[in-house]
């Protein structure tokens, strides 16, 4: 169905350039959009209008019009003026309001093949089938991106996406649930992962100036046809859970740069236990203060480099090195050691891992 808003848009635009009245009810006599004000008086004629065989009838001073989607009659339209032109006016305008169904029909089933193909819920007929019907190319290359808003059923960011994207004929706008918006967007011949990286964050610069809210968005891998729209579809939504995970600070994530904490987020958690029971010995990484904390981050941020760590915290060399062997006799591990200091920083992240994954539990 069309929007009421959409209607009354129609209705007015034809009343600008015609000066006819028109309106639009539906077939139980409900004024949807009108350009006057007693529209509703003609209801017990429009519900004699739909019982009769008659496309358009004259009935009390209005030219009735029946508006037809696929043989089942949708609108009845009333033109209303004194002009002799009422009636030509009133069938473009009942032509109009059905070149609108149509497209509005062809978007919904777009939709709705759109959403079934990022849920992986048609087989693979199917989907040339489908994509055939609806005039979707098959074979070109695209890419999935979720744009996740704080609140749900967010209708300024929905239209501020498709706003963005409203001339790209290729690239499709949705959501499968309350907080995500999904862009399936057209790939370009020779366009890299870095103009990826450009696009989400002109679609996060566009949320927070105009639909005024603040998202996360990620990506999926670029994907050559349309049958793997599913696959970069699941890519986009881990990569969400692992930057919430592991890259809180970051407001763009793609798949393709997760690293380390793709494969950790993937492991299950009596596994990770057993890890981190084996590393710090049945203790906790929790139990580390804050400044330990922010001397092993820092020194990891510094490629294990003493005096570049030291001066950027502020403290002397000796300081830094007292740490880091205070913290070697607690744990076994010398984080000037490559080796020791990989296996201490992962198991950072699946101690961060557990504990998210411990939170979504309660």
């Amino acid at each position: 169905m069309i929007s009421n808003q959409i209607l009354q848009t129609t209705l007015d635009g034809l009343k600008a350039i015609t000066r006819i009245d028109l309106g639009i009810c539906d077939t139980e006599g409900k004024v949807l959009a009108s350009t006057f004000t007693d529209a509703e008086e003609s209801e017990s004629s429009i519900l004699v209008f739909v019982d009769s065989p008659a496309d358009s009838q004259v009935i009390q001073g209005y030219q009735f019009f029946k508006v037809f989607d696929e043989h089942q009659l949708e609108y009845i339209l009333l033109a209303k003026g004194a002009s002799d032109d009422v009636y030509m006016v009133g069938k473009l305008a009942a032509f109009q309001i059905q070149n609108l169904l149509v497209a509005y029909k062809e978007r919904f089933d777009k939709d709705n093949f759109i959403k079934n193909l990022l849920l992986d819920n048609l087989l693979l007929v199917d989907i040339y089938n489908r994509a055939k019907k609806l005039h979707i190319e098959t074979d070109v290359k695209r890419v999935v991106y979720i744009i996740e808003t704080h609140n749900e059923k967010d209708v300024n960011a929905l239209e501020t996406v498709r706003s963005l994207f409203a001339s790209k004929t290729k690239d499709f706008i949705t959501a499968v649930d309350e907080k995500n918006i999904i862009l399936v967007k057209e790939v370009r011949q020779g366009e890299s992962y870095s103009e990826l990286d450009k696009t989400a964050n002109t679609i996060l610069d566009m949320m927070n100036t105009e639909a005024m809210t603040k998202v996360r968005v990620s990506y999926g891998t670029v994907i050559n046809d349309i049958k793997e729209v599913s696959r970069s579809y699941k890519e986009a939504k881990m990569a969400l859970d692992v930057g919430r995970i592991f890259y809180a600070n970051k407001n763009v994530v793609a798949y393709s740069n997760l690293g380390i904490g793709r494969l950790i987020y993937q492991l299950p958690i009596p596994l990770c236990k057993m890890f981190i029971r084996e590393v710090f010995d049945g203790k906790s990484p929790d139990e580390f203060d804050e400044e330990t904390l922010a001397t092993i981050n820092k020194f990891f941020e510094n490629s294990l480099n003493v005096s570049e760590t030291s001066r950027q915290l502020y403290i002397h060399r000796n300081t830094l090195v007292y740490r880091l062997d205070k913290l070697q006799k607690s744990t076994g591990l010398d984080l000037r050691i490559f080796e020791d200091a990989i296996t201490f920083k992962i198991a950072l992240m699946v101690a961060k891992y557990m504990k998210y994954m411990e939170s979504l539990d309660y």
